[in-house]
């Protein structure tokens, strides 16, 4: 049989065959790309599977290459990577600008990782009925300065009051596998209950004390929308830490940086301080903006530091 994992709690797994959910597990250990990973099968996955002694459950003996993934390092096995869902149409990051407020470093990490296999992400700015001081305000400015040039939607919403939620995004999700990331507490499992109402996902207010969220997601999921569409739900991420890439990658998956690829003096230039540097010409020319370049900068200084 074939199936689609919709969930996974551990070493179960939930996979949809045809109408059916069936309770599957692994058989042995599956080797992926030489990838060290936490979870060898993700939410997504399309897999082969046979039907256990009982017939109530299955195991898994095979996964269909996957046609691109969303992955992270891990947070709790040093050296190991998470995948945070397979075999996306395209990805939403939800953001905020306050309780908790979203840095512009996550958000450039989570677009390198999306832009690693050229996956469309939309940011989502939610909470934007809280925001009344100015420099709230100017970050929000600030966020549609740097990301709508480069070709990334941005859609501002308030997941708890806005009345047009579903015809605001019922044409963006129907069709589509799409992957919802962000911190715990910004509010993607109440835009979700709103969305997918048979979801019902735990919701919990921000910490006050911390200023930020309580996870209340522990296990990716994805939910059906529609007749044709998916919508996979993630836990909270405190910090997204991208997988090892290589120095004349990275500039790949920025995208204002890409169109000037093969144009310095140098084939191996890195962008930082070498003669006839192109991309540090339109830097200083004012078409890359500085906020992202430091980024840049500062993924390469990380990645130069694990090799």
């Amino acid at each position: 049989m074939e199936g689609r994992v919709i969930k996974t709690t551990g070493s179960w797994y939930e996979v949809k065959v045809g109408d059916k959910m069936i309770k599957a597990r692994l058989r042995g250990k599956f080797k992926q790309d030489n990838l060290k990973l936490t979870n060898p099968i993700a939410v997504g996955d399309y897999v082969i599977l046979d039907r256990e002694k009982n017939q109530e459950t299955a195991v898994i003996n095979t996964i269909v290459p996957r046609e691109n993934y969303i992955i992270r390092k891990s947070t709790r096995k040093q050296h190991f990577s998470h995948i945070l869902a397979a075999n996306v149409d395209q990805a939403y990051l939800m953001v905020t600008v306050r309780d908790p407020r979203t840095s512009l470093g996550f958000i450039d990490r989570f677009l390198v990782s999306t832009e690693s296999f050229r996956i469309p992400c939309t940011l989502l700015v939610n909470k934007v009925e809280t925001l009344t001081k100015k420099k709230d305000l100017d970050f929000l400015e600030e966020l549609h300065d740097i990301y709508a040039p480069l070709g990334y939607p941005i859609i501002e919403l308030s997941a708890l009051h806005d009345k047009d939620l579903m015809e605001k995004f019922e044409p963006r999700l129907t069709g589509k596998t799409t992957l919802m990331a962000g911190h715990s507490g910004v509010g993607k499992s109440t835009l979700l209950n709103r969305l997918v109402p048979q979801a019902t996902q735990a919701t919990q207010e921000v910490s006050k004390f911390s200023s930020k969220g309580v996870h209340t997601t522990t296990f990716a999921e994805m939910f059906p929308f529609g007749e044709s569409g998916y919508f996979i739900d993630t836990p909270g991420i405190k910090e997204f830490g991208i997988l090892d890439i290589d120095d004349q990658e990275l500039s790949h998956y920025f995208v204002e940086l890409r169109k000037y690829l093969g144009q310095c003096k140098y084939n191996n230039c890195k962008h930082i301080n070498e003669p006839g540097c192109k991309v540090l010409e339109v830097l200083e020319q004012g078409y890359i903006h500085p906020y992202r370049y430091e980024n840049y900068l500062k993924i390469m200084s990380e990645e130069d530091s694990h090799r």
